[in-house]
């Protein structure tokens, strides 16, 4: 198989953008730009098709750059949802409904998000996640203990219910009867199914942001000592 070959070494004038990558340690593979540390080639807007530009609409929609890095792909576990757009189209949109649009207190979803996200040591997610967490009257104690691995010095009776479903889901698949009717009387059926498909939602995301690893942004700390 050929070797890897700079935009100079293919006769390609050097752009802005692979200057950009020059600076930020990223490859450039047969003209498209890889990033040190990631499986996934970063897939520019211009390099997909028309069902990849609809995924990535429906993606960054009013977040705008917030999403896109200096190499000019989509961050986080975007990036593979539009390599693979038929599933990605399908899990950008459970992803928002299950964010944003469930019976769930936003500040229980980002508990449960953050669990699962330390149960498999999924460094974008966490780094995501525990500062909305914080943000939605998570405590700084409770986030810091969970991403020890430690047991969280819960005061609220709702959030050790929640913490406690997310952790029996990804440690073991299993759910306890003790565990299931303390959660089950705080949200109702409804609430109880959307919470174990919240579960179920960010352990995939979190084995995209695993398989192909997927860095951090620059400057951003890893919580478990590699990104």
């Amino acid at each position: 198989m050929p070797g890897k070959r700079s935009p100079v070494d293919r006769g390609v004038a050097p752009t802005r953008a692979s200057a950009s990558a020059a600076a930020s340690g990223a490859d450039w593979y047969y003209g498209r730009v890889m990033t040190q540390g990631s499986r996934l080639e970063y897939l520019r807007y211009d390099d997909l098709d028309a069902r990849g530009q609809e995924v990535w609409d429906g993606v960054a929609g009013s977040r705008g750059d917030e999403l896109v890095n200096e190499l000019g792909g989509l961050i986080g576990p975007f990036n593979a949802f539009v390599h693979a757009p038929g599933v990605g189209r399908h899990l950008s949109a459970l992803g928002g409904r299950l964010r944003f649009r469930t019976s769930i207190e936003r500040r229980l979803s980002e508990l449960a998000i953050i669990t699962v996200g330390a149960a498999w040591k999924a460094e974008f997610e966490w780094w995501a996640h525990a500062a909305m967490a914080r943000e939605h009257g998570v405590a700084d104690t409770i986030v810091d203990a969970i991403g020890r691995g430690d047991d969280p010095p819960f005061d609220a009776g709702d959030e050790r219910a929640i913490y406690t479903v997310a952790r029996q889901l990804t440690g073991t698949g299993q759910l306890d009867q003790e565990a299931y009717e303390a959660a089950q009387r705080l949200l109702g059926d409804e609430g109880m199914v959307e919470l174990v498909a919240l579960c179920g939602y960010y352990t995939l995301i979190s084995y995209l942001l695993n398989a192909f690893a997927v860095p951090l942004p620059p400057g951003a700390a890893p919580q478990w000592g590699s990104t």
